[in-house]
Parts: structure tokens; sequence; C-alpha cells
């Protein structure tokens, strides 16, 4: 779609990501920053990064930046599901449940290997409302909406003991099983971001806009940036700047004059070992303390536990506090006793931000969870929506840019497209699971999921025991060195935390693990000994105050103090 053509929105498959991203790619980056550019795209989770791939695809000069790391944001600390939204309903919003189920069997089509489908049970239990027909219904309707792809089923008590054999049985009615999919947010974040480069799209981590940049009649044309690597700065025009910023959205709208509308809300979540919290399918139940519903989920050789719902100042950065520990373990207490987990049992914690558009409900759980597009002054601002849904909220976004740029452009005026600057291109086959050899099915689906067309790549640059796992995750040595050769690294929690998750999987951020670590990034990377402890010291404290646990005394303190009348 260019300003010539006026062309429709595509809905072409994903494509393969490139090979590699040069040695310096940042350099080549900069010098070409200050456009002019068709679109400038603020912020590097998954709604700015489905933009951006979207924008290339449709012919547009089109840069992305991200003043942390790609997906650094809420996108690498979701909860890990590409769902329905089957709460949706019953708080009323049947459209979101609807375009979300549509989107999620897409992924999961378009996406095997990063997308897996993963079987929820819902337990019920005597007394619960809503009751056993009211679930029927729902879980039917639900289905519906898939097309009738997924059919849930129901278990008598007997049967339910046997697919959940640690859960509670005291009230134990039976439950039901239905179909929904899991991922790894922050890789589908990251080769959604490598395939728009692929595709004539630019994108720079660790650069901030300082502020927008005005016309006489106050109009938004660009943005200053600052590079947080060097501290240079430029200018950088632009046809028109695309707000991205997620639950932080507010800040850049208040430099047009906008009302603030965000209303950000914390979801925090713990993750076990899968031995100390074992499941074989996701168990969603009902928290006993407020009927929320809250899950655990087999993720990456472990447990995802989460998830709470709670208003969170934006000045400091987001981790689980004390309260929302203590809630979270009241749960697991009642629902899976025989286990007798505690809080220190946890590897760690992931606590992200969710971009709700506020309406000053009571209660958070029962905001909206749509998109919004809002055009202020030439900055088009995209927000809240669901991980599983940022296409669609992609092509919503890119209708609005039409819009702008045929407005703002002669009819003759062509827009701009950008030379790759990397190896690949749209509609590049992704590499088959097939041609990497020596590695189990598991494995070789993976790769091909998280990585593309550069599975392949990696696999040839690995060392011969590069290609066993990490013990106690799923993730090969090999990823860490494609990820520092390969993948925009700057710091060491871009590659532990969102090339890799090891950050999160393994007991205080994987430190025992660093050595080899470093063995095998550090030279990929050019660090030397001043660099990468400097690097590994600022990781160390980054981990603890993000991923961290509250103690379990303060958690059981925040616990009183909630039961306070």
């Amino acid at each position: 779609m260019s300003a010539a053509t006026g062309g429709g929105i595509s809905s072409a498959p994903p494509t393969a990501g490139p090979a590699a991203w040069p040695h310096d790619w940042r350099e080549q980056r900069w010098a070409a920053i200050g456009g002019p550019w068709d679109v400038l795209i603020v912020g590097g989770g998954i709604t700015g990064a489905g933009i951006l791939r979207a924008a290339a695809r449709e012919g547009l000069r089109a840069l992305l930046v991200e003043r942390d790391d790609f997906a650094s944001g809420t996108s690498s600390r979701s909860s890990k599901l590409v769902h329905g939204g089957l709460r949706y309903l019953a708080s009323g919003q049947p459209r979101v449940t609807y375009e979300s189920v549509r989107e999620r069997e897409r992924l999961l089509r378009e996406l095997p290997g990063l997308v897996e489908r993963i079987g929820f049970l819902m337990p019920t239990y005597r007394g619960d409302h809503p009751g056993r027909l009211a679930y029927a219904l729902g879980l039917t309707l639900y289905d519906l909406l898939a097309g009738g792809r997924t059919r849930h089923r129901h278990y008598d008590r007997a049967a339910f003991e046997l697919l959940a054999p640690h859960l509670a049985t005291e009230g134990l009615r039976g439950g039901y099983r239905y179909d929904d999919a899991r991922t790894d947010d922050a890789r589908l974040t990251l080769r959604t971001v490598l395939e728009a480069v692929a595709g004539g799209g630019a994108a720079v981590n660790r650069v901030a806009a300082e502020g927008l940049l005005r016309d006489a009649r106050g109009e938004v044309v660009g943005v200053d940036l600052r590079d947080l690597t060097t501290e240079r700065t430029a200018e950088a025009r632009a046809g028109i700047v695309v707000n991205a910023t997620g639950a932080w959205a507010d800040r850049l709208r208040g430099e047009v004059g906008a009302a603030p509308r965000i209303r950000p809300l914390r979801g925090s979540h713990l993750v076990f070992p899968a031995w100390r919290l074992p499941v074989a399918q996701a168990i969603s139940f009902l928290h006993p303390e407020d009927r929320r519903p809250v899950f655990v989920i087999p993720w990456e050789g472990a447990t995802v536990y989460g998830t709470t719902d709670v208003d969170s100042p934006l000045d400091a950065e987001p981790a689980v506090s004390a309260d929302e520990a203590g809630y979270l373990m009241a749960g697991l207490e009642a629902r899976f006793p025989s286990l007798d987990l505690r809080l220190d049992d946890a590897l760690s914690s992931i606590a992200g931000v969710r971009p709700v558009i506020g309406s000053g409900k009571a209660d958070p759980s029962r905001e909206s969870r749509d998109h919004v597009v809002w055009q202020e002054r030439g900055l088009l601002t995209v927000t809240g929506g669901k991980l599983t849904t940022f296409e669609l909220i992609a092509r919503d976004a890119l209708r609005a840019i039409e819009r702008w740029l045929r407005a703002a452009r002669s009819p003759a005026g062509p827009g701009a497209t950008v030379a790759r600057e990397q190896s690949g291109a749209p509609g590049e086959p992704p590499a088959a699971a097939g041609e990497l050899g020596g590695l189990d099915p598991v494995a070789r689906q993976r790769l091909v999921g998280r990585y593309g067309g550069a599975a392949t790549d990696l696999v040839a640059a690995a060392a011969p025991d590069e290609l066993e796992a990490v013990p106690g995750t799923p993730t090969l040595w090999a990823e860490l060195r494609w990820a520092a050769r390969a993948e925009g690294v700057v710091h060491l929690d871009d590659l532990l935390l969102r090339r890799v998750r090891l950050g999160l999987l393994l007991p205080e951020g994987g430190r025992a693990e660093l050595t080899r670590v470093r063995a095998i990034a550090g030279p990929e990377l050019g660090w030397d000994d001043a660099r990468w402890v400097a690097e590994e010291a600022a990781y160390t404290a980054l981990w603890r105050r993000q991923h961290g646990l509250p103690g379990a005394a303060a958690a059981a303190a925040g616990a009183a103090e909630r039961d306070r009348p």
C-alpha cells in the first residue's frame, strides 16, 4: 500500500526471518535514521512489530525505534497464552473473544513450533458460580467461535482426578477440557521484527524517542531520537508517527495536548520448576478469594502460574508485589494443597503492565480488552488489545495510516521503499524441520517455529556440543551463540531474558550457567573482560528488581494486610 496505489491491506502469511543482522547493523541504521520515512513507529513490543511488518509488506518506508529492547515491556511479560479469552464472554466482550479465537487458529496454522495448541482443564466445585450449565454453554459458544475446530468435553470427578492428580478433591464435582494455545511471547515479537526487516522495514533497539517534532501548525512531523548506547542524537522526519508504546502511550499523547486515557494494569506471575508444580495440561480455576480465573500452564520445561489484575503506577519498574505474591500463593494452597508449595520454590517472577483503556470501573478485570486507534495532530496511537490479536491490530493501524498518507500527499506522490539491509525476503520459505539433522523432531520443530529460515544457519553455526539443551530447559546452547551473533543483542539481559528465556527458567536468573554463557556469547558480542563483568553485574541487579521474588515473610504480611477489615 503506497500513497500512489492506495492498495488494500495484505493478509499474506508470516515469512521466514533473515539469516543474520550484520555486525555493524546499528551503525548502518543510524547513518540513515533521519529519513524521511513514511511511517515512524515508537515502541518495539508486539503491536509495534506487527505494524512495522504490515507497513513493510505494503511498500512503505518504515522505521521502528525502541528505547529499551524489543519486547522488553509487556510483550515479554505476558501470560504466554495465544488464547480466545474465554472469560471475556462472561464479562460481555464477545467481539474480543471472536476476534481472538480466529486469530489463535490462524497463528496455530502459520507458526507451528512457536504457537502450540494446549489442553486447558477447568475444574468445577460444589457451590461454584457460575455452575455447570453456564460453563457448558460458554464452552459451546467458544468452540463455535473457533469455527468448530475445537471441541470441549466434560469429565466426571473420577476421570478429572486422573487428568489433574494434584488438584484438591474436596468438593470437586468434575470439570471440563477445552483447547487454547501457548507461545513464547518475546520470540514471537522478535520473529515479527526480523520478518519486517527482511521485507524492507528498519528497526533499532536502545534508541529513545525524546520528543515529537511539530510543524508551524502544531502537527507531528517526526521524532527527536537519542541512541542510548552512544548518546548521539538525531531528528527523524516521517509522514506519520505511530505511538505503539502500550501502557505508556499517554506520555507521547500528552505532547499533543491529549487527555490521559490509559489505565495501566499489572498482571503478575510466578514461574515454578515443573517437578514442583507438575501439570501435563494447563489448569484454570477460580481463585478462592475473589473468584477471578487464574491458571497454571506448562511452559518451556517449567510451570507459569498467574495472573493478577491490579492498577500499576508507571513511575516504577513492574515487579510482583508482596501482596500479589501472597494472593497467588493463597490460590495454590487452596487448589494444590498436597504439593505444599512455598514462595521460595518459585524460580522467578514475571510482571507486565497491560495497556487497558480506562472507563472508571471499580473492578480492573471488567475494563475492556479491546484495542483502539486514535489520530491526534499527526500522532497515531495504537494501544490496548491482546497479544493474540496483534496482526488484526496492525491491519487496523495500516488502514488509518493509508488514509493519513493519502490526505497528506498528492495522488502522484509514491510511497518510498527502503532497500533491504539483510538477507532473506518476503515469501522466502521457512526452513524445513527435516533439514536440521541430528536433532530430535520436537527440537527441530521448535527451532523452525522460533527462527524460521534462520534455523538452518543457527545449526550450522553451532559447535558440536552446542546442539544439546541447557539442563532443565528446552533451549539449545546454540541459540545463545546465534542470538549473540545475529539478533541485535546490546546488553546481557537482552540475551538471557528475551532472545532465550534462561533468566526465567533457571534459579537466580541462570547464575550457575554464566561461565558457559560467557564462553559462547562473549566472543560473538566482542565484549572484553571488563565489559562482561559490568554486564553481568547489571544483569544480576536488574533480574533481582524485576524477576526476583518478594520475601516469603513480606508476602505473608501482604496477605494479612489484604484480609484486614
